[in-house]
């Protein structure tokens, strides 16, 4: 176990010390993470680059002589056992207590195999599994208050020439659990022949910040922070 831990301090010591855009992917700070007792990691910082490929709330536009950058969180909420406040009120109270950044969805063939959906007739039944990380977080009402509006989210003011290659950057401190996972399975059919496993992954924490960043350089351009949902570019 000492072994271990000492493993993961030079690991968090290295992340720390990185340019912010060479930290490692969603996929490979779970997979450490998850080699090390969730105690001993509680109140680390994690650092993600949010997926715009599969944020369907992002958009930028050119507004006079600068870009409007927009992500919506409206729809960014987690629909698991572990986020749900069934009591909640409404009216003061998110029904869904944690809202999540995607990180990276990673897919594997895993083979197939033979087998009789369909009376009489044989068939080859691929097996795909799919891996989706986020970010989780309970504390966005810390960056702005609840609303009933489906732009809310966070904004960035940046200069024109960013257009094409303006990212979103997101730092957090781990909490309790710090790692959290479910999986949910279709199995083949005739109609659709794929044994289909998906496992949603989380990296559960405190939002300390987002940051919108040149893609190109991995130059932070404005940093949105506690009691704030907006940023200018200088």
């Amino acid at each position: 176990m000492a072994v271990k831990s000492t493993s993961i301090a030079f690991w968090v010591a290295l992340t720390a010390s990185m340019p912010a855009w060479a930290a490692g992917s969603a996929e490979s700070q779970f997979r450490e993470r998850s080699g090390f007792p969730p105690a001993t990691q509680i109140g680390q910082m994690v650092e993600v680059d949010v997926d715009l490929g599969n944020s369907p709330g992002f958009e930028v536009v050119t507004v006079g002589d600068h870009l409007e950058a927009h992500y919506r969180m409206g729809f960014n909420q987690i629909a698991e056992g572990w986020s749900w406040q069934p009591l909640a009120d409404p009216a003061i109270e998110d029904y869904y207590r944690f809202s999540f950044f995607p990180l990276q969805s990673v897919d594997e063939s895993r083979g197939s195999y033979n087998a009789e959906d369909k009376i009489g007739e044989q068939q080859a039944m691929s097996i795909r599994w799919r891996y989706d990380y986020f970010l989780a977080f309970a504390n966005l009402r810390d960056f702005y208050p609840r609303r009933v509006d489906d732009d809310a989210g966070f904004s960035a003011h940046l200069p024109v020439s960013m257009a094409g290659h303006v990212g979103i950057r997101a730092r957090g401190r781990l909490i309790d659990p710090v790692l959290s996972e479910s999986t949910t399975f279709w199995k083949a059919t005739h109609g659709h022949p794929v044994d289909f496993t998906l496992k949603k992954r989380y990296l559960v924490s405190e939002l300390l910040e987002v940051a919108f960043v040149d893609t190109d350089s991995g130059r932070t351009l404005c940093t949105i922070r506690s009691g704030q949902d907006r940023c200018v570019a200088p």
